[in-house]
């Protein structure tokens, strides 16, 4: 049985503005998106969430505590989990995902 597991991006249309010379946090999804669709396959999916536009109550929690907390955005987030913040690290993700039973698919 594989797991599924979503990768939440919180962010909004305007850069962070400690984070200027960083990309948006919609272009940071897209590309996390890419990369790991190449590792893991159907097992991960990557949703942005605009913090000012959040879907449903527990993303509008979430978004409320990303303006108040003032957090760097970018903020990548696994099962309820905060994973990076501002410039996310592929590799710590990467760790986060085997660690919840991803498996890197094979490339022969």
């Amino acid at each position: 049985m594989s797991v599924q597991i979503e990768v939440l991006v919180y962010g909004a249309e305007t850069i962070c503005p400690s984070c200027v010379n960083l990309p948006s946090s919609r272009e940071t999804a897209s590309w996390l998106e890419a990369a790991l669709a190449r590792k893991y396959g159907q097992q991960v999916t990557v949703r942005h969430v605009d913090i000012h536009q959040p879907d449903g109550e527990e993303e509008a929690a979430f978004s409320k505590r990303v303006i108040e907390e003032d957090l760097w955005y970018p903020v990548v987030v696994i099962d309820g989990v905060i994973i990076a913040e501002g410039n996310p690290k592929l590799k710590k993700i990467r760790e986060e995902l085997e660690k919840r039973g991803c498996v890197p698919i094979d490339r022969d």
